[in-house]
């Protein structure tokens, strides 16, 4: 019965500063710890779990218990809840991934809504494009990554798409494969 009263959080996260957005839109229990939409952040956009991270809300920092103990992670995420820290839709909280690139995402609670029993969480319901390369130097770097990669003429051309890949595409989001990482995430 207790299953019954978990309700889902359908949230939005938006990569800040991505122009044009770079965003997903997941179903997840409202139950799920901050340690646990890490990992679900990392499946749905594409990182690769790399780096360092933090949540950050209200002023108040979440991280991992096994990171350093230090004033900037005063809370441990594996305890922290999601419906303790979103409790009213629009609310907000703030992930930061890789602190030498800096990509800060923006998560905003758009809905609470009844649990489906039949239902697999999590799941993406929708997003649009491409996450980032790893290393490619934030937001900036990403700017000029493409900048390069729109010109096969540029003296770097050959370099960055063989770093990234001849099959990389900003422009690319294929939900069916973001939702098989996502059930592999959380077996």
């Amino acid at each position: 019965m207790a299953e019954i009263s978990i309700k889902i959080y359908q949230i939005k996260i938006q990569l800040e500063g991505s122009k044009p957005p770079i965003w997903r839109r997941l179903l997840v229990r409202g139950d799920t710890s901050l340690a646990m939409l890490h990992e679900i952040i990392q499946c749905s956009m594409g990182w690769m779990d790399c780096h360092l991270h933090l949540f950050e809300k209200d002023g108040v920092a979440y991280g991992p218990s096994d990171s350093d103990p230090d004033p900037y992670h005063p809370m441990k995420s594996e305890v922290a809840k999601l419906s303790t820290i979103l409790k009213r839709e629009k609310d907000t909280l703030r992930y930061e991934y890789d602190f030498g690139d800096g990509w800060s995402h923006k998560i905003q609670l758009e809905k609470i809504i009844p649990m489906d029993p039949l239902a697999r969480y999590p799941v993406c319901v929708k997003g649009v494009r491409s996450c980032p390369p790893e290393d490619c130097g934030g937001v900036w770097g990403y700017i000029r990554l493409q900048e390069v990669l729109a010109d096969p003429e540029h003296e770097e051309y050959d370099e960055l798409l063989e770093w990234v890949g001849e099959y990389f595409s900003p422009e690319e989001f294929d939900i069916n494969t973001v939702n098989q990482f996502l059930q592999d995430c959380v077996r």
